[in-house]
């Protein structure tokens, strides 16, 4: 399943990242139209817009928020401050502002990094009607007494919220999800990184020979997946295994966040992934606390979703500042990201369940032409052996994801041995009752 040029792929990654880069994007507005329209010129894309004001579980959509320009001029007239040399200026959902105040008055909506002091913050205030600047703390310094004009050009009206769909089909109704958040402006890491992997993740899972069906949601966080939820739970049951792609693009180490139930099949195959990819990496347990996994593996809704990053949010100094920018993320990395991925989907794709035909002592394998012609020998060929472990443990209860942990050996050695063994008769398939619990991860 798995053949990709790694630079090309990882280039290309990087490439749709530049390209979203420039745009100013909220939990609702424009800025996220604009950015799925780009989507969609790479995949088929299905757009929903979701009313200001429609309930969803707790939450409420919340008004829609655009803007067309911002700054702070000093006495002199000139723009010290400027919305178009950086989105991120503006503290998102900022109202709309046009004052002349003093210095004091102005630096209670001022926000710095003095440990970082070129650097720009990231800030929010979506539930809560208030306006800001983010400068650098170099920028603030700078600042004499004296009176300053304060524009924010914005709208907060009643609108939509606005998510993507991208929807391939398989064999069946049974369905993987991976999701994306969208609500982050000019940050690359966090979380263009996770758009542009997702994006290239459908991309190249279009055209090809599919058991699941997959289905790609680009949304913004929290009120984003929530809605989203919302307005398909009536489908849920289709979902058996998911995937958070956020923070991909950088040098750290791959981590996983596990799924709630923690022993999922989604988390034994990502598990397997790391343990067999030859780098470090890390696996955490589930908490209720970090991205759109802890909507998706909340009680009620209770989806087997896994998180996989590389340095997870929160854990990198230039997390939602100015510094996660197109420096920070690596097409290599990228390129290794979306391996990771597609190879975790390759094993859901061929993880099944066997029943040995001949399960009385060990078959002849030499007549069939599976075994070596000469005997004697002091090792154990590693395709032989992943034979005798598919035999022996094809009863029906273990997966060849359960085959591949019990043994040590890589998935593939115990997907390549099931086929040579089936094609000879020697397993068959067994009736395919839905278990997505690893028996494996016990």
């Amino acid at each position: 399943m798995i053949k990709l040029d790694a630079k090309r792929c990882g280039d290309e990654i990087y490439q749709l990242i530049s390209d979203l880069y420039p745009i100013c994007r909220s939990i609702t507005g424009n800025g996220v139209r604009e950015t799925l329209e780009i989507i969609g010129n790479h995949i088929p894309l299905r757009k929903v817009e979701v009313p200001t004001g429609t309930q969803v579980f707790d939450w409420v959509v919340p008004k829609e928020w655009n803007i067309r320009d911002a700054y702070i001029k000093d006495s002199s007239g000139r723009r010290i401050v400027d919305f178009h040399s950086s989105n991120l200026h503006v503290v998102s959902y900022s109202v709309p502002v046009r004052q002349v105040m003093t210095l004091t008055e102005l630096k209670k909506h001022l926000f710095s990094l003095p440990e970082h002091p070129d650097w720009i913050p990231y800030r929010t205030s979506y539930y809560n009607e208030s306006w800001g600047f983010c400068i650098s703390h170099n920028q603030l310094q700078a600042m004499e007494e004296g009176e300053y004009e304060v524009v924010i050009d914005s709208t907060l009206d009643d609108g939509s919220l606005t998510y993507g769909e991208a929807y391939i089909a398989g064999d069946t109704d049974n369905e993987i999800l991976v999701f994306a958040h969208t609500c982050h402006p000019s940050l690359c890491n966090d979380n263009l990184s996770g758009v542009a992997l997702a994006t290239y993740l459908a991309k190249y899972l279009q055209g090809r020979n599919l058991r699941y069906s997959y289905r790609f949601v680009f949304a913004p966080a929290t009120i984003g997946s929530i809605t989203w939820l919302s307005q398909n739970e009536a489908n849920l049951y289709r979902i058996k295994h998911g995937l958070v792609a956020a923070v991909v693009g950088d040098s750290g180490n791959s981590t996983y966040k596990k799924s709630r139930q923690g022993i999922a099949e989604i988390d034994c195959a990502v598990m397997h992934v790391l343990e067999h990819s030859g780098q470090e990496y890390e696996v955490i347990e589930f908490s209720p606390w970090g991205y759109d996994e802890r909507q998706f593996c909340s009680p009620g809704i209770a989806l087997d979703v896994g998180r996989l990053t590389r340095t997870p949010n929160g854990c990198y100094e230039e997390y939602h500042t100015s510094a996660d920018n197109l420096s920070l993320v690596k097409a290599d990395k990228l390129a290794d990201s979306f391996l990771k991925y597609a190879t975790v989907f390759d094993i859901l794709e061929c993880n099944k369940r066997y029943i040995n035909q001949s399960p009385k002592c060990e078959p002849q394998l030499g007549k069939r032409g599976l075994y070596r012609k000469t005997g004697g020998h002091k090792d154990v060929g590693q395709h032989e052996l992943a034979l005798l472990w598919v035999l022996n443990l094809s009863d029906g209860a273990h997966s060849l994801l359960d085959i591949a942990k019990r043994s040590g050996l890589i998935f593939s050695q115990i997907r390549d041995a099931a086929e040579d063994l089936a094609n000879c008769g020697l397993i068959t398939a067994a009736v395919d009752e839905e278990n997505s619990t690893c028996r494996s991860c016990n």
